[in-house]
């Protein structure tokens, strides 16, 4: 194998895929980037078995040469070193050149490095996905949903069907949960879909959907998605993003959302942030993160919290409107602050139906999203 190819369009590629190597690897080529290279262009492929990210450098695009190929052929070089060698080179173009037992030299500019190849071989074929059925998603409203939810989803692998983010889509609604028990996010969306399209308890890993947004382009391109058995395909451009789903079913958490509610209060959605920061610098040196809200009557509520060590934190806050029964609740600030973050209205409403039930926030102007936090019992 030999090629020259644009250190840049290089360096942007090995990026992407080296988001699937695996850190500490079973065995070493799980933590390799696979090069396949053909006279059409170079195809990177990264796999750690539990995702696959392949991208692929055309040759010439736009009549610009991106890579002059010599020889085709195939090697696996180790993902941690050849993406920081890469990205220091010299010069704007680097050329690869594979020998016996895939020892490899590369050379820019004046700089020559030998590396240690490994054999293509032994890496892992990708998954064989049908693609039958193609949803397309605009890549800004997947990056938000992903955004809005995914900090809700479990970090116990005790129940690791919800370290994920259940996908559910009927009659062109798509929507998005993740729950730890503690709290829980759902989102949906209308999308365009294909007759009689479905989804059901599809769980793909929160961390997954995290390193997914990163490589979705900022705006409104679209991005294909296949849903297979037990793989989900995400197509982006010039690069091909394969996760597992995780296995088990998602539970039913239809049943904990109240429908009525005996106390309802409509705020700022800035200043309810600003004041809960403060709360919570108190409240996380008690290690407890407990912080409490009262309602009174002058159109106020009053939020605080307290540490043994370093006093207390009290303030009022305006209400722009209030319904219901007093109230006196306390919760975990960090949840709260982790929901407030992600609502993305001026207003919210916070709903609850008593001291020891549910806490519902959502956005004042839109039913697109709503929260749940589990409150706290308290002695005071």
């Amino acid at each position: 194998m030999k090629l020259t190819i644009s250190k840049n369009e290089l360096n942007d590629a090995i990026q992407q895929v080296a988001k699937a190597a695996s850190v500490r690897p079973a065995i070493p080529i799980l933590g390799g980037i696979k090069f396949d290279v053909t006279h059409q262009g170079v195809t990177l492929t990264a796999s750690d078995t539990d995702i696959s990210i392949q991208s692929f450098i055309p040759a010439e695009t736009d009549e610009t040469v991106i890579a002059k190929v010599d020889k085709p052929g195939s090697v696996v070089m180790p993902a941690k070193f050849f993406v920081e060698i890469i990205r220091k080179l010299p010069a704007e173009d680097v050329q690869i050149e594979v020998g016996d037992n895939y020892q490899t030299m590369i050379r820019s500019g004046s700089t020559d490095i030998q590396m240690v190849g490994l054999d293509p071989e032994e890496f892992p074929v990708l998954p064989s996905i049908e693609e039958n059925e193609v949803l397309q998603l605009p890549g800004d409203l997947l990056k938000a949903m992903v955004r809005q939810t995914v900090f809700c989803a479990s970090t116990s692998e005790q129940t690791p069907v919800l370290t994920g983010l259940l996908w559910n889509l009927t009659e062109g609604e798509l929507k998005f949960v993740a729950t730890d028990r503690h709290r829980l996010a759902s989102r949906i969306s209308r999308v365009d879909t294909p007759d009689g399209y479905r989804l059901s308890n599809v769980v793909i890993a929160a961390k997954t959907m995290v390193e997914l947004s990163k490589l979705v382009p900022d705006g409104a391109g679209l991005v294909d998605i296949v849903v297979a058995s037990n793989q989900v395909l995400f197509r982006l451009g010039h690069t091909l993003f394969y996760s597992r789903m995780l296995d088990g079913t998602y539970p039913d958490t239809s049943k904990i959302i109240p429908q009525s509610f005996k106390t309802e209060l409509v705020l700022e959605t800035r200043k309810l942030i600003d004041a809960m920061e403060r709360a919570y610098l108190m409240s996380r040196e008690e290690k407890t993160n407990i912080v409490r809200i009262v309602t009174l009557e002058n159109g106020t509520i009053e939020i605080s919290s307290s540490s043994s060590e370093l006093g207390r934190v009290t303030e009022q806050l305006e209400v722009i409107r209030q319904s219901g029964e007093p109230l006196r609740i306390a919760f975990n600030s960090k949840y709260m602050l982790d929901t407030l973050k992600v609502i993305d209205s001026e207003q919210l409403v916070i709903s609850f139906t008593g001291a020891m039930s549910p806490i519902i926030i959502r956005p004042a102007d839109h039913d697109n999203s709503q929260y749940i936090i589990l409150p706290y019992r308290t002695t005071n």
